[in-house]
């Protein structure tokens, strides 16, 4: 049965199969007043995509269909709906709902939300039992708080990865300060840290990438980077030891990662913020390695809506936008692209285009 009780998507059956991808039918949860259609145009790829359906990530609701930094039209709004407008270009991210009610859904904390949090894809729909899908599909069903209008300066292509990846770097620099007269690093320079020495820049902050080897200093420094640490290089901390105001870890791997080297670049209270999230068990934090410099360690899941409209608006003012290698979906690209993943061979960020040609 076609939309709008149902879409069309490409899912994967389990983690053993996470590269076969099969073009089906699959229910959308029942509209509702509040609730935004969104046409698909276009999808970035994110790392968590391949965590969750590669198993890195634990158990999940299979058959799945991933995908969750959509750009699109709005195609239906529901009767109550007053952010969107039909026919608007707009994106949606990796959450499709909170509770709006609670503390922190009411304090610009929705992402933090503890009530009835849902994902974009992989949740359960309360009302229904529907388990939500991605966008490597044909249309999408978002309440409208999480449904964004996208500037018309952006590019739907480039602006895709910004959904997840570029909210992800935005939120924890502008929450912690990020702006003049301060000292910014970013810890590794793939799909999220490009994100992050780009929006650090903009900001007004005096950026530093941080990266094991100098392989990545030339795009560093395209992107608006002022510095650059390579940490397979000796004494690599030494002439940072108590500067860093802000440090933000977008690393997808903790492995041979040592943590108290580069806390030791923190100034006094400065903040070390965690935004990657590898699938190894991470690093051993010692009181012993806090205490000279009074370090404060914390992390920062996605973003709020206005962060995301404040973030989308900044790439517009001043041309910003991922860096992003397109390939067409279908069941070839998705495979390519989830072992390509898998080895780090994406440079930054993946797109999937070409979704009238599929879905029609």
């Amino acid at each position: 049965m076609p939309y709008p009780e149902e879409a069309e998507g490409f899912q994967v059956d389990g983690p053993n199969t996470f590269t076969q991808f099969h073009k089906r039918h699959f229910k959308l949860k029942p509209f509702g007043d509040y609730d935004v259609d969104v046409k698909i145009e276009a999808c970035g790829i994110c790392g968590s995509d391949v965590h969750t359906i590669s198993g890195g990530w634990g158990d999940q609701k299979f058959p799945l269909c991933v995908g969750h930094e959509i750009v699109g039209r709005a195609i239906r709004v529901g009767p109550k709906v007053t952010l969107i407008k039909e026919g608007e270009r707009v994106g949606v991210g990796a959450q499709s709902y909170s509770c709006g009610k609670c503390k922190q859904c009411r304090n610009d904390n929705e992402t933090y939300c503890q009530v009835e949090p849902m994902d974009t894809y992989g949740s359960k729909w309360a009302d229904s039992g529907i388990v939500s899908q991605g966008g490597y599909s044909s249309h999408v069903r978002t309440h409208e708080h999480w449904v964004f209008p996208i500037p018309d300066a952006l590019e739907t292509n480039a602006v895709a990865p910004m959904l997840c990846a570029g909210l992800t770097a935005y939120s924890p620099l502008v929450r912690n300060g990020a702006g003049p007269g301060k000292k910014v690093g970013i810890v590794g320079l793939g799909g999220i840290g490009h994100f992050g020495i780009m929006f650090a820049k903009a900001l007004g902050a005096e950026t530093w990438a941080i990266s094991r080897s100098r392989a990545k200093e030339a795009d560093a420094l395209k992107l608006g980077a002022d510095g650059y640490i390579a940490t397979a290089e000796e004494g690599w901390e030494k002439d940072h030891l108590c500067s860093f105001d802000l440090i933000i870890n977008c690393a997808n791997s903790s492995e041979g990662f040592d943590l108290a080297r580069y806390l030791s670049m923190m100034d006094v209270h400065g903040r070390w913020i965690s935004v990657g999230l590898p699938e190894e068990e991470g690093q051993v934090i010692k009181a012993q390695n806090l205490i000279s410099n009074g370090v404060l360690i914390g992390a920062s899941h996605l973003g709020s809506r206005r962060e995301m409209l404040e973030m989308l608006q900044l790439a517009a003012d001043r041309g910003l936008k991922g860096w992003v290698e397109e390939i067409p979906i279908s069941e070839e690209g998705l495979k390519e692209a989830m072992l390509r993943m898998k080895k780090g061979d994406v440079h930054y960020r993946f797109t999937l285009t070409g979704y009238e040609k599929i879905f029609g």
